[in-house]
């Protein structure tokens, strides 16, 4: 669908540039685009985010010998080092991948840089990237 509203627009404003058309498709194309790109970019997230409680909670993450252990005040879970395939860093994020569709995040927003070094040497010799 953004694709089609894409092309539209970029259509109703070749036309309208060469006066083949009046400036109404292009404006309706222009209007549609804004209202997709809020919706997608700023209402969808909001109502995902706010009804989730998986958002809300908070989570402390253990790294150990046997492996990474998730846990909040609900309850955990353990990934033995064998589970994951690779491991990818991001400029936020450190991507922990168990196969090529599936990944856990880990934000590096309250990782000190002494911990993140430890946390890539860890990675590395037990996942491999």
């Amino acid at each position: 669908m953004l694709i089609v509203v894409n092309v539209f627009a970029i259509i109703a404003a070749i036309l309208y540039y060469n006066q083949k058309i009046r400036p109404e498709p292009l404006m309706l194309g222009s209007c549609i685009w804004v209202c997709m790109m809020i919706s997608i970019w700023f209402i969808l997230p909001y109502t995902i985010y706010r009804k989730s409680a998986t958002f809300k909670d908070s989570y402390n993450i253990f790294i150990t010998d046997a492996g990474i252990r998730l846990e909040n005040e609900h309850g955990h879970v353990m990934w033995p080092w064998d589970t994951f395939s690779k491991f990818y860093e991001s400029p936020h994020f450190i991507h922990l991948y168990f196969d090529e569709k599936s990944f856990f995040l880990v934000p590096k927003e309250t990782l000190t840089d002494d911990i993140k070094h430890e946390l890539r040497g860890i990675l590395k010799e037990r996942i491999g990237s």
